[in-house]
């Protein structure tokens, strides 16, 4: 397995657990089987995203594990999708940040 893959495999395991778990719980809703209907392109783009980061290791090591980094950083902090960035997401659960009224 190459370096760069299982940052990425972190990355989709966040994205995913932010937009089908995190989010509905952040907001308040009881029912996650909802959210389900659009989380399904996640895995198929994190298996992609690792495959093409995989051969760009093979040309350059260095670059694709940077830009898995990146990619680790950016998905925590950044908005993606339909939900509020995961550190968003925590602060609400934890209740240190309260959503506008």
């Amino acid at each position: 397995m190459a370096k760069s893959t299982g940052i990425i495999l972190i990355v989709g395991g966040i994205t995913f657990a932010n937009e089908v778990v995190f989010a509905p719980l952040a907001g308040g809703k009881t029912s996650l089987a909802t959210d389900l209907s659009a989380a399904w392109r996640i895995p198929v783009a994190t298996f992609v995203a690792a495959a093409c980061l995989g051969g760009l290791e093979q040309l350059s090591p260095k670059l694709a594990v940077g830009i898995s980094y990146i990619s680790l950083i950016t998905v925590l902090f950044a908005r993606m999708g339909s939900a509020p960035a995961p550190v968003e997401n925590l602060l609400k659960v934890l209740g240190y940040k309260t959503s506008p009224s």
